[in-house]
């Protein structure tokens, strides 16, 4: 009856990986168990107290009422500025568009222009939900793997080999979650000479890990190095990671008009606009006072190196130092065909993952969930004691295999 009941479309995709296993960690805390969360796939930090100040000026002026389905002039304009100061790059008010979150965004833009048949380039390792997005709207994802040796990132020749006269979109992600890889601007070059011979094909740019990149990397959009492929790019990007404001879901698209009213076409069938109050506090995040994201950026790579050098020690665990956002993306191959004392075999990475978290209360995420194994995504969203203790019980755990 329950088969019968659902959609085949529901019935083709899986719940997000990275949200259940972050949900069985902290079902796991309310039985009672001591574990250590590194599926986090958000900052630890509080939202700044000039936003949540912004939001709470808001209720208190009666600013609870729909807004614009593009959002506020208000929070358009900051976007706008936004991208101009962080960016360099220039769009117009009918370009951008805020929605519920980056995910949001991403499933209307999907939704607006894919059709049966049409496909979606999706690169590995790969943020979980982009596939089953693409599937969820009678797409065919195209999954290019991934290789090490190339920075986990999508090569000009890989590219050029998936496109095919179906391919509808290919979808960036810099910095990438979960490997932290960062395009470098020839890097980004060599894709756009790619792009430029397949005019039929969208690319959508997901750069909601901005603000975190390290070691003097910098960040940069394809449409940066490539202004002539703006025309069919969608930037996505939103206050989640940067600010601090993953519960608040507030994320924003910047692209060409007839796409930005497309979306916005579907959002009025579907939220009706974001929320009021989320407005009101992301225009303070976008146009106020930057300081608070230095100040993460800088503890974060102090706890990336602690993780980096905590790690280092474990035989069978290799990890690739990430360029930016807050995972590494430790390779794991050296432990797999191992027992443990109980007698569990690590077949896959799947198999690490559940041990570390049954056997050392340490929750991961394994690669698998990103389209590339044998891999384990820790993130480093952690204060350092909690970083020290997860890696403490996991270089024991792995110790212990034979």
């Amino acid at each position: 009856m329950t088969t019968q009941l659902l959609s085949s479309r529901l019935l083709s995709i899986q719940p997000s990986p990275s949200i259940a296993a972050n949900a069985l960690a902290n079902e796991l805390r309310a039985q009672g168990r001591d574990i250590i969360n590194f599926t986090i796939g958000e900052p630890d930090f509080d939202t700044p107290p000039h936003i949540i100040q912004a939001a709470s000026a808001a209720m208190q002026q009666g600013d609870t009422h729909y807004t614009d389905t593009r959002g506020s002039l208000a929070l358009r304009q900051a976007i706008v500025s936004k991208l101009l100061r962080d960016n360099g790059l220039d769009y117009d008010l009918d370009e951008v568009i805020a929605g519920s979150g980056g995910k949001h965004i991403i499933y209307h833009a999907l939704a607006a222009t894919l059709n049966a048949g049409d496909e979606v380039i999706v690169h590995a390792p790969y943020w979980v939900s982009y596939p089953d997005i693409a599937r969820l709207n009678a797409a065919t994802p195209v999954i290019i793997p991934g290789d090490e040796s190339s920075g986990f990132k999508l090569t000009a020749q890989t590219l050029e080999q998936a496109i095919t006269p179906h391919s509808k979109w290919v979808i960036l992600n810099t910095p990438n979650n979960p490997s932290g890889a960062v395009y470098s601007r020839d890097e980004l070059l060599a894709l756009a000479e790619v792009l430029r011979l397949h005019p039929h094909v969208l690319i959508m740019s997901d750069e909601i890990y901005e603000h975190f990149v390290y070691d003097n990397t910098c960040h940069l959009s394809i449409v940066n190095v490539a202004p002539d492929l703006k025309a069919r790019t969608l930037i996505v990007n939103g206050a989640s990671k940067g600010y601090a404001m993953t519960g608040w879901r507030l994320g924003f698209a910047a692209g060409p008009s007839v796409l930005i009213t497309a979306i916005g076409k579907l959002i009025s069938q579907t939220t009706t606009c974001p929320s009021s109050i989320s407005q009101a506090a992301a225009v303070a995040a976008f146009a106020g006072d930057q300081a608070p994201i230095a100040q993460m950026r800088e503890i974060y790579a102090q706890r990336r190196q602690r993780m980096l050098e905590n790690l280092d020690g474990i035989a069978g665990l290799r990890c690739a130092p990430p360029q930016g956002a807050f995972y590494i993306f430790a390779n794991v191959a050296g432990l797999l065909g191992k027992q443990s004392p109980q007698g569990q075999y690590m077949a896959s990475d799947t198999d690490l993952a559940n041990y570390l978290l049954q056997e050392a209360n340490v929750a991961t995420v394994s690669g698998e969930a990103y389209g590339m194994s044998p891999y384990l995504r820790l993130s480093f969203s952690s204060p350092m004691d909690i970083i020290d203790e997860g890696c403490r019980r996991i270089s024991e755990a792995c110790r212990t295999l034979r």
